[in-house]
């Protein structure tokens, strides 16, 4: 069994596999994009990241360490039909494709799946290309707005949350004030219908009205 045993045969020894990353790799940093199958792709990215890494460092010694893994091959384009001599993969690394992802913490390469399958072993095919230096900033721009967006609907949610203390507090005092100003009005009506009785009626226990006493000189008027 093949326990804690990383990376892929692919079919190949292990000189053999090595030239493959490697050739990919140059191939891939010369035009920034190539077609190749899922495995091939899934084992060569890895790699391709690392020395990508060594390039934004820039220095001497990253230099001769990216040499020593991959190689100084010759970038060679057909014009007018001659080979001309553009420069190296390692010159075009560290001048170009490094100083692009000095703000970028890592994926520098992405996998895209095709619809076409390789004929002969019906393989899946996909596209093995750098990120362009353009996609980057768009993603930032994105989260930035998010965390905006998410920040505005905090704020709202605060905001209404205090509105509804302050309106529950304002219904609990209004219930509070509420039995008080009843108990005065009905006090007030009391006092009024106790006033507007007349002074010589009173009223006696069963709730009848009873005139008021005669006093001793009325009793001696009626006498006479």
């Amino acid at each position: 069994m093949r326990h804690r045993v990383a990376g892929r045969k692919l079919g190949r020894t292990s000189e053999h596999r090595l030239a493959l990353r490697r050739n990919m790799v140059a191939s891939l940093f010369e035009h920034e994009t190539i077609a190749t199958t899922i495995q091939k792709a899934k084992e060569v990215k890895p790699f391709a990241e690392k020395l990508i890494t060594l390039a934004k460092k820039g220095t001497l010694p990253a230099r001769r360490r990216a040499i020593s893994l991959l190689g100084n091959r010759d970038i060679v384009v057909h014009e007018d039909g001659k080979r001309v001599r553009k420069g190296t993969v390692i010159g075009k690394l560290f001048s170009e494709i490094g100083p692009r992802y000095l703000d970028r913490p890592g994926g520098y390469t992405r996998i895209i799946h095709r619809s076409l399958r390789r004929l002969g072993d019906n393989g899946q095919l996909v596209l093995f290309q750098l990120i362009g230096k353009d996609e980057g900033p768009k993603k930032k721009a994105k989260t930035a707005a998010r965390k905006r967006s998410a920040s505005k609907r905090k704020k709202a949610l605060e905001q209404a949350g205090r509105l509804q203390e302050v309106a529950e507090a304002q219904g609990s005092a209004d219930l509070e004030q509420r039995p008080e100003s009843e108990d005065t009005v009905r006090g007030g009506q009391v006092d009024e219908s106790v006033e507007s009785k007349q002074p010589d009626q009173v009223e006696d226990a069963s709730g009848k009205e009873i005139g008021k006493t005669p006093d001793a000189s009325g009793q001696a008027e009626q006498k006479g």
